[in-house]
């Protein structure tokens, strides 16, 4: 029963998704085939050019994955959350939060310099960032 379940739903989202592209399609060629040839003075386009339109525009603009901009927004929301904590530190903290980060990170260089972690003593005196 669960198999013969799965199967359905699965066979079902195809053709939704089938249904919707070739709708999708369609729309394009009528809007394209309606409004371009009279102001722009192109030729008309089959449905199959208009799928291929399709397809290119979101190879051109949105990529393959879905994941990356999800990514970028984790990474972004983060780091937002870090810099927040990061403020409401009280000197102290901050310090000993530098020192844990040093000796897990031992040989990356010089990232967690006081130019990376300002505090706001140093804010204060004028200098920067």
């Amino acid at each position: 029963m669960k198999r013969r379940f799965w199967f359905g739903k699965a066979v079902m989202i195809l053709v939704f998704c089938t249904a919707f592209v070739m709708l999708f399609s369609y729309i394009v060629m009528r809007l394209w085939n309606g409004i371009l040839p009279d102001v722009l003075g192109v030729k008309l386009i089959s449905f199959w050019q208009a799928m291929g339109i399709l397809v290119l525009s979101k190879i051109l603009f949105s990529g393959f994955g879905g994941f990356a901009h999800k990514k970028e927004q984790f990474k972004n929301r983060f780091r937002q959350r870090m810099r927040e904590k990061w403020e409401n530190m009280t000197p102290e903290e901050k310090q000993k939060f530098k020192e844990e980060w040093k000796d897990r990170c031992k040989g990356w260089g010089s990232r967690f310099s006081e130019r990376n972690f300002p505090t706001h003593e140093h804010n204060e005196q004028g200098e920067n960032k």
